[in-house]
């Protein structure tokens, strides 16, 4: 079902409820008035017989004088007997009443407490005891309300013909109120259907960017920019994934086919083939950089308690070796208070940290010819941190705006070893453990990696 028809579904029924009730209510109200109004009536008509046969005597003398039957008649219909302290009816407005339900009730009347009861479908009826000369008459008198029977038939079909007149009325504003509230929702959807892979630069129109339509397309716009964002990073990332393997590729072709055609001697052989093998190296190292780039992305195994310390000692080892002669620094900052927090242990996964931790240490070597820092510290009680300072060259802010896109390479490093995706494995690992990369670099100064990792705890990780 549609949203607007579900709208206006439960805008009609929740409608329709509140004037069934509120017509329940009317008609309940006025029905308990016409009620009490003829029973206040039955019982002044009551009184009045009273005070008129049993007070003046005539019912103890049998002498009703001048007075008629219909002379005590006050409302249309009424019926009134009167019976005796013996119980012997003394009076009867009509010969035709039937006095049974009246029989019935003689015993229950009490001084003060008038009776009232049905007989039938709609006739009232009311008993009560009259004192007189202490002893106690037993007056009946019923009726049939026409006047407020009608008027409340009236009343019930005035509700009911208001009640479809007004359920009509409310689909119709419901349909209209519907419609208007979800109008955004349409042109969102409009604008959204025109939006495709070709032309993500499109955004939705935000509106007074304030109501939940308007904070709607806002979110759409960023969830909008982060799609294109990562397109465009797509984009870079195969242009250059597709030039960079095709050149090694191209390489190795090329030196084959020339060998192939031209080598006479062992030596020209043994030449083309040491320049193949150079470009097939490259190759394999490319595509080993982009499956680990990849594999990162991926399910990783569960993570386990870590010492930093150790996989920060493994990657100075590893640096070391590949530069021989480099001076490379480890120092150690402020320690947290021993009984709080394990020393330098991390949740994750000891190779990827190793890993991250040299890439690092690799950028700072290759682009610094001085000594190289990596200081190891508690940020705060319960963050661990990582710097690797350098005295290379520097970066550009352009350059560091782009650092972290795959393949990219900037102006220092083309003539050097590389693909291009140290850094960005450096990230996603980093981000997969819950922390944070940053760097800071300006031109001529050298270049600062700062990682930040959650520490582990006696009680476990905060």
């Amino acid at each position: 079902m549609l949203i607007r028809n579900k709208l206006m579904l439960r805008f009609t029924l929740l409608v329709l409820a509140i004037q069934v009730s509120f017509s329940a209510f009317i008609y309940y109200f006025y029905a308990t008035t016409r009620r009490q109004r003829f029973e206040h009536r039955l019982e002044n008509a009551a009184t009045l017989s009273g005070r008129l046969l049993v007070r003046t005597g005539k019912l103890a003398t049998g002498n009703l004088g001048s007075i008629r039957r219909g002379d005590l008649i006050t409302i249309p219909g009424e019926q009134i007997s009167i019976y005796g302290p013996a119980a012997d009816l003394r009076y009867s407005s009509s010969d035709d009443i039937d006095q049974a339900p009246n029989q019935l009730r003689l015993n229950r009347l009490k001084p003060r407490q008038p009776l009232l009861f049905t007989i039938g479908l709609n006739r009232e009826a009311i008993g009560m005891a009259y004192e007189y000369q202490g002893k106690y008459y037993h007056i009946f008198v019923s009726a049939v309300d026409r006047l407020g029977w009608a008027q409340l038939n009236r009343v019930r079909i005035l509700l009911l013909v208001g009640n479809v007149g007004a359920l009509a009325l409310t689909i119709l504003a419901g349909w209209y109120f519907a419609g208007s509230a979800l109008r955004p929702v349409a042109r969102i959807i409009r604008q959204a259907e025109r939006i495709s892979a070709s032309n993500l630069g499109r955004r939705l129109h935000e509106g007074n960017r304030r109501d939940e339509m308007a904070q709607l397309a806002m979110t759409f716009n960023v969830m909008l920019t982060g799609l294109e964002q990562a397109f465009e990073s797509q984009r870079s990332f195969l242009s250059h994934a597709s030039h960079e393997l095709r050149t090694p590729l191209t390489t190795l072709m090329g030196t084959l086919e020339t060998a192939l055609t031209y080598d006479q001697t062992l030596e020209d052989a043994r030449q083309s083939m040491t320049e193949s093998l150079d470009a097939a190296r490259h190759l394999h190292g490319l595509t080993n950089s982009l499956l680990a780039l990849v594999k990162v992305d991926g399910a990783l195994p569960a993570f386990v308690p870590v010492r930093l310390d150790e996989c920060l000692s493994q990657a100075l080892d590893y640096a070391r070796a590949k530069y021989p002669g480099r001076e490379l620094r480890l120092v150690f900052g402020e320690l947290p208070e021993a009984e709080e927090t394990d020393v330098f242990m991390v949740p994750g996964n000891a190779q990827l940290l190793t890993t991250a931790l040299l890439n690092l240490l690799d950028n700072a070597c290759k682009y610094s010819a001085g000594a190289v820092q990596a200081e190891l510290a508690y940020d705060a009680a319960h963050t661990l941190r990582v710097r690797i300072t350098d005295t290379g060259p520097g970066l550009t802010p352009e350059e560091l705006k782009r650092i972290y896109e795959p393949l990219y390479r900037t102006s220092g490093a083309i003539n050097r070893p590389g693909y291009g995706l140290g850094l960005p494995l450096t990230q996603k690992i980093v981000q997969r453990h819950g922390g944070r990369l940053e760097l800071r670099s300006a031109v001529g100064q050298g270049t600062t990696a700062t990682v930040w990792l959650p520490a582990l705890t006696k009680q476990g990780l905060i």
